[in-house]
C-alpha cells in the first residue's frame, strides 16, 4: 500500500489569495505570513520566541522576547566562570 501526501506552502502572499487558494484544492495549505485562511500556519520559533531584536516581519506575532534575557544569562554564565563560582564542589561528582 503507498501513501502519497502534499501540501502547499503559502508564504507571504495576500490573505485574499491564500482563501482563494485553500478553497480549490484538496490538499491542505500551511501558511506562513499568508493570513488565517490556511489549513495549518507556521511561525518560526526564532520569530516566536523574540530571538532577532532588529528583525520582525510583518506577520509575526512575538509571544516572548527572550534576546535580553538570553545574553544576560550567558554574561552571567561567563562571568561564573571567570570568577571560579561555578561549578562550586556541590555541582561536582
Amino acid at each position: 500500500m503507498l501513501f502519497v501526501s502534499f501540501c502547499l506552502v503559502l508564504e507571504k502572499i495576500p490573505h485574499e489569495l491564500a482563501k482563494k487558494v485553500t478553497a480549490e484544492l484538496s490538499i491542505p495549505t500551511i501558511g506562513i505570513g499568508a493570513g488565517p485562511d490556511c489549513d495549518g500556519q507556521i511561525l518560526v520559533t526564532h520569530d516566536m520566541l523574540g530571538l532577532f531584536e532588529k528583525f520582525k516581519p510583518k506577520f509575526v506575532r512575538r509571544y516572548a522576547e527572550l534576546a535580553e534575557e538570553i545574553r544576560q544569562a550567558i554574561s552571567t554564565y561567563s562571568r561564573d566562570v571567570k570568577d571560579n563560582q561555578f561549578p562550586n564542589l556541590e555541582e561536582s561528582f
